[in-house]
């Protein structure tokens, strides 16, 4: 599937990565990338300016290509959150322009981010690409594609999510309310750093909430492109504030703020304890967390071996394995298991590893130095735990952060790899005979995220997506998604769900109302 991103890039596929069709793009529709993207904006934006951090300290955007620095950024703290949060606060008052403004007008001002999003679109995927490392085809006809659905799909909701009338005992007229939860923190991760942005934006604003977001460190720059475009696009001071800085300052500032009235983050299962640690100790803020993973995917004996193969490729490789529902224990039955692991080390062994501004690449740099020494070190514990070792294993370009597509087979559910969130392209291949076995060791992980099955059989097909304990499960596919169906994790994968009429339910108060309805005069 991923793979026709190599070459001629979208010449031989129909459907591709993230439920896409981007059949209509091909290389020459695609805008060149610019891989020396100016940066434009490198401050704080909070209540519609920019602003430099009170503690006037900046930190470096790398370049993981290189290694080398992009720009210096604000580096906001507990005190720019609270500057912040005071103007969120302050968008939030009723009778502010914010929260008089119909709905339907909240839905204008969504789309009309949208449509500066897509006149920027080339920037801000050379942006991307530059700041995090991803192909720049991914980032423009994937990502921002899916930005793109996921603010309209919210623009259509500002209007029409509303509640109901209820038939209660008595002379009484009983409705519901939904209101605005108020000042909502969100803290997104670098992996998918526009695309973060959007499954929060859409339902906080459609909602009428505000927002104060801290984006990643790593990657803060197509953010603050952004949040320009929120300005252009005409919504009022206060509403949208965007952070940049260290998460233990500013999202633990955010977390543990008495003014912030929920807290949505994405990223680590360590990180997102803390997080609810923190709403707890404070003011027991609502939180919803999309956390860490280890997902099982499953490819039973009777399924398309090529379709499986390519499949299960693109579920671990994608995004430089940088995803929280990578397909990271591929369980295949004993009788395929040899074929199957041939197959998938030759299909490794053809993955483009390079610049992610080629057309031909199909796997760029891991985000940072911290995660590529994160990485190399998980794969040389594999190797010491017993695992075998049948392709890669090591940096792959003399600079930068680029690690070889490495494969594991003869991997058991005891070792590290199996069992730990390694976040890279490092595909571990266990082996599995029944059914009823491969869903009890699939559903042994404390996440549960995501999980798929591989199978031309329907009735197996139901009973394994039925028996599997995640929050999405995937039959014959691998990450499709779309803005209209939700997505979060069972245990220690998070709370709450994003992304479709769900994703909404966090961003709203459910409020009763009850009139007494007077007898008729006599």
């Amino acid at each position: 599937m991923l793979r026709a991103v190599c070459g001629n890039v979208f010449s031989r596929v129909s459907h591709v990565p993230l439920g896409i069709q981007i059949s209509r793009f091909s290389a020459a529709a695609i805008p060149a990338p610019n891989p020396k993207a100016e940066v434009h904006f490198n401050k704080l934006f909070i209540n519609n300016e920019w602003h430099d951090a009170v503690s006037k300290k900046t930190f470096p955007s790398v370049n993981p290509s290189t290694g080398e620095v992009i720009c210096h950024v604000a580096e906001g703290d507990k005190a720019d959150v609270d500057r912040a949060v005071k103007a969120a606060r302050e968008a939030f008052k009723l009778g502010s322009p914010w929260r008089t403004m119909d709905a339907s007008q909240r839905g204008v001002l969504l789309n009309r981010l949208a449509d500066l999003i897509e006149r920027d679109r080339a920037h801000l995927a050379s942006l991307e690409t530059l700041d995090n490392g991803k192909p720049y085809a991914i980032s423009y006809a994937v990502d921002l594609d899916l930005v793109l659905k996921c603010l309209r799909y919210y623009a259509g909701w500002a209007d029409k999510y509303h509640g109901k009338t209820i038939p209660i005992d008595g002379d009484y007229f009983t409705y519901t309310r939904h209101e605005p939860v108020g000042v909502c923190g969100q803290i997104i991760p670098w992996n998918f750093p526009l695309l973060m942005l959007a499954w929060k934006f859409g339902p906080a604003l459609a909602t009428g909430n505000v927002i104060v977001m801290k984006v990643a460190e790593q990657t803060p720059l197509t953010a603050l492109h952004v949040a320009s475009l929120v300005k252009e696009a005409g919504f009022p001071p206060g509403v949208v504030n965007i952070i940049t800085g260290m998460g233990p300052t500013a999202g633990s500032a955010i977390s543990s703020h008495m003014d912030v009235d929920k807290v949505a983050f994405t990223g680590s299962t360590e990180v997102g304890r803390l997080i609810q640690q923190a709403a707890g100790k404070s003011n027991l803020k609502k939180v919803t967390l999309e956390l860490g993973g280890k997902s099982p995917n499953i490819i039973c004996s009777d399924a398309d071996l090529d379709w499986a193969v390519e499949q299960a490729h693109f579920a671990l490789f994608f995004n430089q394995g940088q995803c929280c529902c990578a397909g990271s224990r591929t369980y295949v039955q004993e009788n395929i298991y040899n074929e199957f692991l041939e197959r998938s080390i030759q299909r490794a062994k053809t993955r483009v590893v390079g610049n992610p501004f080629d057309f031909k690449t199909e796997q760029g740099p891991q985000v940072d130095e911290d995660q590529f020494n994160k990485i190399l070190g998980y794969i040389k514990s594999g190797k010491q735990e017993g695992a075998k070792l049948l392709c890669g294993g090591g940096p792959a370009a003399d600079r930068g952060y680029f690690i070889q597509p490495t494969i594991f087979g003869d991997v058991t559910e005891n070792m590290t790899i199996a069992k730990e969130e390694i976040f890279g392209p490092v595909m571990q291949i266990l082996k599995f005979k029944s059914i009823d076995e491969v869903i009890d060791r699939a559903n042994s992980s404390m996440y549960g995220l995501a999980a798929a099955v591989f199978t031309k059989d329907i009735d197996k097909a139901n009973y394994v997506s039925q028996a599997l304990r995640a929050g999405t499960v995937w039959v014959n596919c691998y990450d499709v998604f779309g803005a209209q169906a939700p997505f979060g994790g069972y245990k220690a994968s998070g709370t709450g769900r994003e992304l479709g009429e769900y994703g909404l339910e966090a961003y709203t108060e459910v409020k009763t109302v009850t009139i007494k309805v007077p007898q008729k005069n006599s």
